[in-house]
């Protein structure tokens, strides 16, 4: 049995009966976060609200009894927002209820390949996507965000226009803004940014986005929101249009939220350009969400990448089958289920069993909360994705690194999230041809395993280790067992590009964690590109 899943086995599933009371604590506090962010996420993608709802909900009763990693909270991410917006208006050719089936439709399918890829063991692939270009894909995703859930905080409609020409057109539509609206995203917004401020333990433990939420439902009644009408006192140019409501539009019996896929457009290119953009976008996020929140873990536990990208595959099957949106496991939830004491994966089942809980006993309050609160929380999490925080760390990572992270965010917006990845690693693989690094170098790395003595190992790298060609040296050193003396010898490397050291260091951290002991040699013979301690080295 392979380590990673002998770890996951013994340890990642603990009991419920030895974790109940803490997992159903975290599970809670998990669900108060959830509930609002599964709103926002299913209507900014063009899906009814209680899309987000059902898919967290399948995330949680179901994958959290069949995934590999322990502490993940699985549910709809602020990441897939962008490639299902895209497969509605796409798919739907301006039919918002046509989009929406075909879509669920292309989930049904993207979740197939999950848990095909994860029976072949596909999850370690994340790795081949390099850092700069997986920061700049977010990073692009978080301004197509924020240039979506603008003109929603304003009160406007959004018209659907093409990415860059909808944020050049921003300036001139957010002069008209219903006030009422606008003070209702703004207290979202203040709370956000003020809230993590707080130093009282009490007050802390109340998540910012249900104040959130409840501000908005006590100034929606205020302002009297499902009555709003912008009036005659509003003139507007005849191209800004003010939206039809302001509140969430939530059905009044369960049965009503629940819809099945269309799989009429199966032949059709675009279907599938849609299949792989959310079985891509959706298997690395969350495979790079599990890897971090294992680094989260106080018990430093490993999840099985591919059971869990498996479990995923299934949950995004049930969830396309009844009308929820795609699920990854979630950076933000599960950090959170970490602060909240989670210890094993019965906290993602009980967050699960208590959004259930709340859809059947107080469904009417959630038709009570403003689109403008949602879409508060929405620019706030895009604008973390896409903060000066991320071009400042690529910039650290060398001009390179900046150069990469840049153009993929501008591939991304002209064209669409599958294509800005591809032109992004491709420019990536051209930066390294351009540095001398042969064609057969560019998918082949050269290195050896040598035994120094008992229980001591050592892995000689040589010419270029680079994210393409990585893969197998990864698969080796993580079948070292643990305890041992690990040195990692680099004298005779010519590039060790980002990726590739950002592995080597995680490497030695976890390893060193665990027991063993594990060095990096021959760096001085390298020359760093950039200021950071991982940036890409070269030979001097």
């Amino acid at each position: 049995m392979p380590k990673a899943t002998q770890k996951t086995s013994l340890a990642s599933y603990a009991g419920y009966s030895a974790n109940w009371r803490q997992d159903l604590n975290a599970g809670f506090l998990v669900f108060l976060i959830a509930l609002p962010l599964c709103l926002g996420i299913a209507v900014a993608s063009g899906f009814p609200p209680m899309a987000g709802i059902i898919t967290a909900i399948v995330g949680g009763l179901l994958v959290s009894r069949i995934g590999g990693a322990p502490l993940a909270i699985t549910g709809p991410a602020a990441g897939l927002i962008v490639v299902v917006l895209t497969a509605v208006q796409t798919l739907g050719a301006g039919d918002a209820m046509a989009g929406y089936r075909y879509t669920l439709a292309a989930i049904v399918i993207a979740g197939a390949l999950q848990t095909v890829l994860g029976y072949f063991k596909a999850g370690r692939l994340a790795a081949f996507f390099p850092a700069s270009v997986v920061h700049g894909m977010l990073a692009a995703i978080g301004i197509i965000i924020i240039s979506k859930q603008l003109p929603v905080m304003a009160g406007l409609q959004n018209q659907g226009s093409g990415i860059l020409a909808g944020i050049a057109a921003l300036p001139h539509n957010l002069i008209y803004f219903m006030p009422q609206i606008s003070l209702i995203a703004l207290v979202g917004i203040v709370v956000l940014i003020g809230w993590p401020q707080i130093q009282q333990p009490l007050l802390r433990k109340i998540p910012a986005p249900i104040l959130v939420i409840a501000s908005g439902i006590l100034l929606g009644q205020l302002f009297q929101l499902d009555q709003l009408q912008p009036g005659e006192a509003f003139l507007v140019p005849k191209d800004v249009l003010f939206a039809p409501h302001f509140l969430v539009t939530f059905p009044d019996s369960l049965l009503d939220s629940f819809y099945l896929p269309d799989f009429g457009k199966l032949t059709a290119f675009a279907f599938w350009e849609s299949v792989v953009s959310i079985c891509l976008v959706g298997s690395l996020e969350s495979l790079l969400s599990a890897a971090a929140v294992d680094k989260l873990d106080p018990q430093k536990r490993y999840s099985d990448l591919n059971k869990e990208l498996r479990a995923v595959g299934i949950g995004n099957m049930v969830s396309g089958m009844i009308g929820g949106l795609p699920m990854i496991a979630e950076i933000v939830r599960s950090s959170a289920n970490i602060d909240a004491g989670g210890r094993s994966s019965w906290a993602n089942f009980f967050h699960g069993g208590f959004l259930l809980l709340f859809v059947v006993l107080f469904p009417g309050l959630i038709s009570t909360i403003p689109l403008a609160s949602l879409a508060a929380l929405l620019v706030y999490t895009g604008f973390k994705l896409a903060s000066p925080k991320a071009f400042a760390k690529s910039m650290d990572l060398g001009k390179e690194q900046l150069a990469l992270f840049v153009v993929t965010i501008f591939a991304v917006l002209i064209s669409n999230l599958l294509a800005g990845v591809l032109i992004g690693i491709g420019a990536k693989l051209l930066l390294h041809i351009s540095r001398g690094v042969p064609l057969h170098n560019l998918l082949s790395i050269s290195y050896k395993l040598q035994a120094n003595g008992p229980n001591h190992w050592v892995i000689k790298v040589s010419g270029a280790a680079l994210f393409s060609n990585f893969l197998a040296l990864k698969s080796q050193v993580a079948n070292l067992a643990d305890g041992q003396t690990v040195i990692f010898d680099l004298s005779a490397a010519d590039l060790i590009d980002h990726t590739v050291m950002e592995f080597i260091a995680h490497y030695q951290e976890d390893y060193s964690a665990r027991g063993g002991r594990c060095e990096i040699h021959g760096l001085a013979a390298l020359a760093s590109l950039g200021e950071h301690s991982l940036a890409t080295r070269k030979r001097k």
